[in-house]
């Protein structure tokens, strides 16, 4: 089955998208989901404004924060039809070595929307039916909430989650999160809602209050700080709550050279440095830092999709607030919202919807 749609694609960066019209066909084990909204990420500017190279070829479709209905199915995956969905912003192939290993984020078969194939920015999407995450209207409508505006989730909510839980974050823990935009923001109330208390740690005062509110117990101002400053107040912190001088949870979210080189600087003895944000440029440390210190530094790439259903309860149960967060655009203004968000002219997470 065949269906009529369009998309927007980038055909080179920095110019205007183009509206083109496709077939939406699903092959053996695929579907099409009617998008009901798509998230504008951080890694999204990457591809359009910095040179981040996509592994797809131009022109492409860009967009991994996908909600929408399943409206057609090929072979194999018919289960699917007339279902709210979430589509994973990584899909491993859940077959090679490396998925049966419990290694999917590294699966080197795994499609990545916008990126390995056509993305999220269109009225549907053809997408593999493996590791949907379903969506239960009922329970999203008690929580005040709408389809598109969980399209989030797929990145921005479940990629913190995943840093989160690989860092072991637990009562009792002291979690730091640089940078409180469209990811870390999340990260705070994610690792509120697993027990740690919260150190928020940014350059903009708004983004500061607004995690004030939704499980920062303390917020800096990196501005106002040097290196050494920072890490004594967030250790004067720690003592004045009982909290161990040890094994801090840090996670770099800011996605800038300044917040990973801050990142950095907070090592203590045993902590976990969890890299979530993503930056082209350069830093320099010194990596006998995480030697001294018996420290480990992870990287995160995504979240595998058994976990999107735990994720998405923490919304649902109310212990993760999305929607104070999130603002929606017509899919159609495409071309005025990349420049508004490059430029920070809108800071909620923008959710983009077909007509």
């Amino acid at each position: 089955m065949s269906i009529q749609a369009h998309r927007w694609q980038m055909t080179k960066p920095g110019e205007p998208f183009d509206r083109v019209a496709f077939e939406a066909t699903p092959g053996v084990g695929e579907v099409v989901v009617a998008i009901a909204g798509c998230g504008v990420c951080h890694t999204d500017l990457g591809y359009y404004y910095d040179g981040v190279r996509t592994n797809s070829a131009l022109p492409l479709t860009l967009g991994h924060e996908i909600s929408g209905h399943v409206v057609a199915a090929g072979a194999g995956a018919e289960g699917w039809i007339g279902k709210a969905v979430i589509v994973p912003a990584v899909l491993p192939c859940g077959e090679c070595d490396l998925c049966q290993r419990g290694l999917q984020p590294i699966c080197r078969a795994q499609k990545m929307p916008g990126n390995d194939i056509q993305g999220g920015f269109a009225s549907h999407i053809v997408v593999p039916g493996r590791g949907l995450c379903e969506v239960d209207l009922a329970r999203l409508a008690k929580a005040g909430l709408t389809l598109p505006q969980v399209s989030i989730v797929a990145d921005a909510l479940t990629t913190p989650y995943q840093a989160v839980r690989r860092a072991g974050v637990a009562p009792g823990s002291l979690a730091i999160v640089i940078g409180v935009g469209g990811v870390g923001g999340y990260c705070v109330q994610i690792a509120r809602a697993f027990g740690a208390q919260v150190v928020a740690i940014d350059v903009d005062d708004d983004k500061l209050a607004a995690v004030a509110q939704h499980g920062a117990a303390l917020t800096l101002n990196a501005r106002n700080f040097d290196a050494k400053a920072l890490k004594a107040a967030i250790n004067t912190f720690a003592k004045q709550q009982g909290l161990r001088g040890t094994e801090w949870q840090i996670f770099e979210c800011s996605g800038t050279a300044a917040g990973q080189l801050s990142a950095y600087g907070l090592l203590v003895h045993g902590a976990t440095l969890s890299v979530v944000g993503f930056t082209m440029d350069k830093v320099e440390v010194r990596l006998s830092n995480l030697m001294a210190f018996d420290a480990r530094a992870l990287g995160n790439w995504g979240c595998p999709p058994e976990y999107y259903p735990a994720a998405l309860d923490l919304v649902l149960d109310g212990k993760v607030a999305l929607a104070p967060f999130v603002e929606q655009r017509p899919l159609d203004s495409i071309n005025a919202v990349f420049p508004a968000v490059h430029h920070r002219e809108i800071k909620k997470r923008v959710v983009l919807t077909p007509a």
